[in-house]
């Protein structure tokens, strides 16, 4: 067994010669460090590094992001269900202009004091162009600042000469992390997702794998039916992987968080009343939640079926159904 590597600011640069890695931690260390807890700008959904948030156009993440952008700002209440501690926001506003702007910002306030502390510029340079010493000028200024927004990503990734489409995303994606890291805030980039489906929700990502390589947090917000209008998908390296059910206001432009897992808000009502039965009874028969539920028998058994077929239940034999396990809703505590 060997000793730990030698502090090289003890012993200076020889050390480093002698002693590859002599700064890096052992797992004796490592194990017994407090390390500080992440800055989240919005808890449990956007924490400190670099999120990607993801969707078709007209799904309305920008209206999604917005929101984030004022809660935060504000002090109110993101997805109104998060609280949120309030601090500036820097939202890069690239596809509006001020006076669509100003509609947007009137439309999700509703009525609401206009935060003092949400900064909304309508043009940046490209990121590797002087927009990422732009963004880093402007939170030298806000030293308490939380949240920087940029909507949308394209709009400041650029493009070097000779090189290729993954370079300059991981390029311009880099960038904003370095941003992020080195404030220890929240980087938000508003981003397209494919028109083709995919089977992981990641591999949705439009452009190439040089977005996703660079992100701490991916949120991807895709249209559903029934009761909620859009689900967010999230994983990341600090957050728990989680499926959100969405509302979305039309008159206010805003989006809220549905209570309960997302695919209770996403199937059709009677697979929904099947569901929220089952994973208070599990191993239920369909006679039995027939009776407890009131739905016909018949159209039980057969929904209880194609349930199992989609994964949404599970058969665990002699014509039993359990649910399976609920995936992470992100409703903060």
């Amino acid at each position: 067994m060997t000793a730990n590597p030698l502090d090289p600011g003890q012993y200076g640069d020889n050390v480093r010669v002698l002693h590859p890695f002599a700064d890096a931690w052992t797992a004796d260390r490592l194990v017994h460090h407090d390390f500080p807890e992440p800055n989240w700008a919005i808890t449990g959904l956007v924490p400190e590094g670099l999120s990607v948030l993801a969707g078709a156009p007209k799904v309305g993440k920008s209206w999604l992001a917005l929101g984030w952008a004022v809660a935060v700002a504000g002090g109110y209440r993101a997805l109104h269900a998060i609280d949120c501690a309030a601090g500036p926001v820097l939202y890069l506003a690239l596809e509006d202009n001020p006076r669509r702007l100003q509609g947007r910002i009137l439309k999700v306030l509703n009525g609401a004091p206009a935060p003092a502390a949400l900064y909304l510029p309508t043009a940046c340079p490209n990121l590797p162009a002087g927009g990422a010493d732009m963004i880093r000028a402007w939170l030298d200024a806000h030293p308490d600042a939380r949240m920087v927004v940029i909507d949308v990503f394209a709009k400041v990734r650029g493009q070097a000469a000779g090189s290729n489409a993954y370079s300059d995303d991981y390029r311009a994606a880099g960038l904003a992390k370095a941003i992020a890291d080195e404030y220890g805030i929240a980087v938000v980039l508003v981003h397209h997702t494919r028109k083709m489906a995919a089977d992981d929700f990641l591999e949705e990502l439009s452009g190439t794998n040089g977005i996703a390589g660079a992100a701490d947090t991916i949120h991807v917000l895709s249209r559903s039916r029934h009761e909620a209008d859009a689900v967010l998908k999230t994983t990341g390296r600090d957050v728990e992987e989680a499926e959100r059910a969405l509302k979305f206001d039309q008159p206010t432009g805003t989006w809220s968080l549905l209570e309960g897992p997302a695919v209770e808000h996403t199937v059709h009502s009677t697979s929904a009343t099947i569901l929220r039965y089952v994973r208070g009874h599990q191993g239920a028969t369909p006679r039995e939640i027939a009776d407890a539920t009131r739905l016909g028998y018949d159209n039980t058994k057969r929904t209880c079926s194609r349930m199992a077929q989609r994964g949404q239940l599970v058969s665990v034999g002699d014509g039993r159904y359990a649910a399976p396990p609920e995936p992470g809703t992100g409703v903060a505590p």
